[in-house]
């Protein structure tokens, strides 16, 4: 009886010791810095409609800790873990997602914890305990092994307290260039869970809603084999788009990521249209598949919260459970990823038309609370409305708010964008925390970016907008396409339809990021005495556009010694080219000569530069 007895006491005691064992707990992805790196933590088993709510009845948060860097870094429900490919909307796994900054040993601490609301907590004892709080342990990280234009290789882009972005890894400065339309653009038929949820009528002033949803069909070709797709061959369409745009040297891209009653009605991260508590594991798995070959490609993610029509849809606008949580999913699925902007919303704040807006101290706590959860401090903008005076009543309340660092500027005169780029450039400076200031949307709202079928040169945009905001000391333009023409905001379904813009708008860059010593120069369009931008480093280097042919001096009497003269074709690109004039003396009104091949309404730049 004794040896019996006593293998029913030690069966008991392995039992009782399998059930006390810590949950295993997995680390996985490439352990170099700006990677990503993904903990993997199991929990109990939950449904994306289930009760209670894995998403705000549950907490997971990481501590990550390298010497000195600590992050905080928010966790999510992940269903069965590869949601992307099965859909699955129930199971019992969790993941958090990291991006060190430095290579070495990080050590990490979990914290998983249920309770009421508990996701939205800031009490580290808040709920009770689950089996993995508490779990530690440690990974190395090597030195990223990436390099060209992948943001794994550059690092986090960071706004640093001037009026450019840097990459953190390599400081080298980030200009943008991109596309702003489509605005839906994750509004794509083979995510799970999208449809179009509008009434098929198009409002005033706006794009005919894309009841049949993007499918990106002309770009199916511009997929590569062994780029990412999902369940046998979903995502060629927009995976291929992307891959066209980073081909044209572009390196940004705006979208919404919630446009329920808003113009596209096709847009949201929710298990259903009217959600608002509950997100759909498969569908933001697939949106990670997306957001991990932008950066793969290098084109950074803009994050579009809201737009204009919607700003009250989460809890009537103020910061509370529903607007939370929404923000907290976001970072905690997304945050990872090395370049990113937050916009707090597209044509933001109050405006004569509509009865109903955020106001601006909700705003600002929304972009509080961002800056709060976000460990990895992204940028954070606001997008504007088109009316030069609808700006001036409402952007300087903004104006050294810590949380919000540049404004996205909708311009409705193409004109207005070197004007409106300079003065909210001096306007942030004067107020201690200089803006990066974008141009994000130009109008009129029907014409925008035109189709290069109706407007083959783009002079007007090329000179207003796209030169008219670097020569400001702007930090890039994205382009937004009218819904007059065809691939309009809502409806573009290829950007081959763009390519000279895209074209002349990776020639602009180029010659800003090679020629120019950026972090120097100023705005200094006094000193031409005829129609012309100016960036300077005085005394020793002016960068002039002039945007029509007319070559006129520039004021060199407070600089002294000799100067070399070259230009550059804004049309064409390519190395910098000699004029009639090579070499001029300071002191005076310095003559440059004519460019290479002067040609009426011909726009040209010019770099002075002082002879070593």
């Amino acid at each position: 009886m004794k040896p019996k007895l006593y293998l029913v006491i030690l069966s008991f005691t392995l039992l009782l010791s399998s059930c006390n064992e810590e949950p295993a707990v997995k680390v996985s992805g490439d352990l170099k810095t700006w990677h990503k790196v993904t903990l993997e933590v199991p929990g109990p088993f939950l449904e994306e409609q289930g009760d209670p709510n894995p998403f705000l009845q549950y907490r997971l948060e990481v501590t990550f800790t390298n010497g000195s860097d600590t992050y905080h870094v928010p966790g999510y429900f992940a269903a069965d873990g590869k949601a992307a490919e099965t859909s699955a909307s129930s199971g019992q796994l969790w993941k958090v997602h990291f991006s060190p900054n430095q290579p070495g040993t990080w050590e990490y601490t979990i914290s998983f914890r249920k309770g009421k609301d508990i996701a939205l907590s800031t009490d580290p004892d808040a709920g009770a305990p689950l089996p993995a709080d508490g779990i530690t342990g440690a990974f190395t990280v090597l030195s990223t092994d990436k390099q060209g234009d992948d943001f794994r290789g550059k690092g986090r882009l960071q706004y640093s307290g001037e009026h450019y972005l840097f990459h953190a890894g390599t400081g080298d400065l980030f200009l943008k260039g991109g596309a702003d339309s489509p605005e839906n653009f994750l509004g794509y038929r083979d995510f799970d869970g999208t449809w179009y949820g509008g009434t098929n009528k198009q409002r005033t002033g706006e794009d005919t809603p894309n009841a049949g949803l993007h499918a990106y069909g002309p770009h199916v070709d511009d997929w590569k084999e062994g780029d990412p797709e999902w369940q046998d061959g979903k995502g060629k369409g927009i995976i291929g788009a992307l891959n066209y745009l980073a081909s044209k040297g572009m390196n940004s891209v705006y979208f919404l990521t919630l446009n329920i009653l808003g113009d596209g009605e096709d847009v949201w991260p929710y298990t259903d249209r009217n959600e608002r508590y509950r997100f759909d594991c498969s569908k933001l798995d697939q949106w990670e598949i997306v957001f991990a070959h932008m950066e793969q490609l290098g084109i950074m993610m803009h994050v579009v919260l809201q737009e204009t029509e919607n700003e009250q849809v989460l809890d009537g606008g103020y910061l509370d459970v529903q607007r939370k949580l929404y923000l907290r999913e976001l970072v905690a699925r997304f945050a990872h990823h090395n370049a990113i902007t937050w916009n707090l919303g597209e044509e933001h704040g109050p405006v004569e038309w509509m009865d109903y807006a955020q106001s601006v101290e909700d705003t600002k706590r929304m972009a509080d609370y961002l800056r709060e959860i976000d460990p990895y401090d992204h940028f954070i903008v606001l997008h504007t409305h088109p009316n030069p005076e609808n700006r001036a009543a409402y952007l300087p309340e903004y104006l050294g708010h810590a949380s919000i660092e540049g404004p996205s500027i909708q311009t409705g005169n193409p004109r207005d964008a070197h004007r409106s780029t300079l003065k909210w450039l001096e306007a942030s400076a004067a107020a201690g925390q200089p803006w990066v200031v974008c141009i994000d949307e130009i109008g009129p709202h029907w014409k925008g970016a035109l189709p290069d079928a109706d407007d083959p040169l783009h002079d007007t945009i090329r000179k207003e907008v796209l030169w008219g905001n670097l020569m400001a000391g702007g930090g890039g333009v994205e382009w937004y396409f009218g819904y007059r023409f065809p691939h309009g905001d809502l409806n573009c379904e290829v950007w081959r339809s763009r390519d000279a813009l895209w074209e002349q708008t990776r020639i602009a860059l180029d010659f800003f990021r090679e020629h120019l010593p950026l972090v120097d120069m100023k705005s200094s369009d006094a000193l031409v005495s005829g129609e012309g931008y100016c960036l300077a480093r005085p005394g020793e280097f002016y960068a002039v556009y002039y945007p029509n042919g007319n070559i006129s001096p520039l004021d060199l009497r407070d600089a002294t010694g000799d100067f070399e003269i070259r230009w550059y074709d804004p049309m064409a690109g390519g190395p910098l080219q000699r004029g009639s004039v090579e070499l001029a003396g300071a002191g005076g009104m310095l003559d440059p000569g004519l460019p290479p091949a002067l040609k009426s309404s011909k726009d040209w730049a010019c770099l002075v530069t002082k002879k070593r």
